[in-house]
């Protein structure tokens, strides 16, 4: 048996965010095999935390040489994932979320016709894309053609021209549904924002894999990257059923260890002993993470790390917002945020007790490191 404290150290380690690393941001994403990317900033750094010597900059390299795309395959909010992947996992989860959004799209005027036209529209505009970059190496850098895409306003301007928005939230959904059924993804970033692409353009070899293969490939990734966790766990993470969720388990359960926490069978990956044996030091220490990080949100119960008592703290008034953290001995111990700009830019945290001086001292030094 392990106890809970265990199940936040290995958890660490299993994603990444202590012991070895990978050497690139594609690989780090492929590992987690998605990464919630609601608030891209907070992503960019949640998957440079996980590289080796990351860098935000490279991650957005990433996305420029089109290794890595950001769109809706999941819990109806945007999510990074390997660009070769993102079909076969919307394959199977779109049509649902597609369904589930029926009354949704009602509400907002997005009728087949106007979704048609949409479609139309945004395809026309991205007709004369100039060819997407070659996929760096780790040692290219960064992508030195100008980035291809859409602005999402400029996007949304033509699709005001074209009388289709008829209430201020159509435009969004009419995107977020072009890129669930693969007709639209986000990919490089120009300055701060990401452009919209064409999918076929951008993504020209996708991975294909059929509905038992893509249920297995997701159990897999996700057992290795977040485990110990259940079944129930993926479920809620990849919006699949819990009877889909257990296919997929069951397809791969021979490649995990089963351990047993608090009554529950959880599967991780054989060699997370080894890793905490090995870096337990690195695990135990003090980091910061940005809101909406997987080590927080990546479970169906989150007291694993975040007491009950605090849990109002990380989600204030259960609103979905995940704040940023400070986590010590895989424990949160506080939440974070920016104070000031610029040179003056500096962290203000908000601890659930008392914080000694060393504590403080090195928060102030992890927020000085942040990548």
């Amino acid at each position: 048996m392990l106890t809970r404290r265990d199940l936040a150290l290995l958890r660490l380690l299993a994603q990444r965010l202590a012991g070895p690393r990978p050497a690139r941001p594609a690989d780090a994403v492929r590992h987690l095999g998605a990464a919630q990317a609601q608030d891209l900033p907070g992503a960019l750094t949640s998957i440079a935390l996980r590289v080796d010597g990351g860098t935000r900059q490279g991650v957005a390299a990433a996305l420029a040489a089109g290794e890595v795309v950001r769109s809706w395959p999941m819990r109806g909010t945007l999510h990074l994932v390997p660009a070769e992947d993102l079909g076969w996992m919307l394959d199977i989860t779109g049509p649902r979320m597609i369904a589930g959004a029926t009354r949704r799209r009602t509400e907002l005027g997005i009728t087949d016709a106007v979704l048609d036209k949409a479609r139309e529209v945004a395809l026309g505009a991205l007709a004369d894309e100039p060819a997407r970059p070659a996929r760096l190496t780790p040692a290219d850098g960064e992508a030195t053609t100008p980035p291809a895409g859409l602005r999402r306003a400029d996007l949304f301007a033509l699709w005001d021209a074209a009388g289709l928005l008829v209430q201020s939230q159509t435009a969004v959904h009419l995107l977020g549904q072009l890129c669930q059924e693969t007709t639209l993804v986000l990919g490089p970033m120009s300055g701060t924002e990401q452009l919209v692409v064409g999918y076929r353009h951008w993504i020209p070899e996708p991975v294909r894999l059929d509905r038992d293969q893509g249920l297995a490939e997701w159990a897999r990734r996700y057992l290795r990257s977040h485990g110990p966790a259940t079944d129930r766990d993926l479920a809620r993470w990849a919006s699949l059923t819990l009877t889909d969720a257990r296919a997929g388990v069951a397809a791969v359960r021979s490649e995990f260890t089963a351990v047993d926490i608090d009554g529950t069978e959880h599967l991780m990956d054989p060699a997370l002993p080894d890793l905490l044996a090995d870096h337990g030091a690195d695990a135990r220490r003090l980091r910061l993470l940005p809101g909406f990080d997987e080590f927080v949100l990546g479970y169906a119960d989150r007291t694993f790390t975040v007491p009950k008592e605090f849990e109002d703290r990380i989600v204030p008034g259960g609103n979905g917002m995940f704040r940023s953290t400070v986590v010590r001995g895989g424990q949160v111990i506080a939440t974070w945020k920016r104070a000031g700009t610029g040179a003056k830019a500096g962290i203000d945290p908000e601890p659930f007790g008392s914080l000694g001086a060393r504590d403080l001292a090195t928060i102030q030094r992890r927020f000085a490191e942040l990548p």
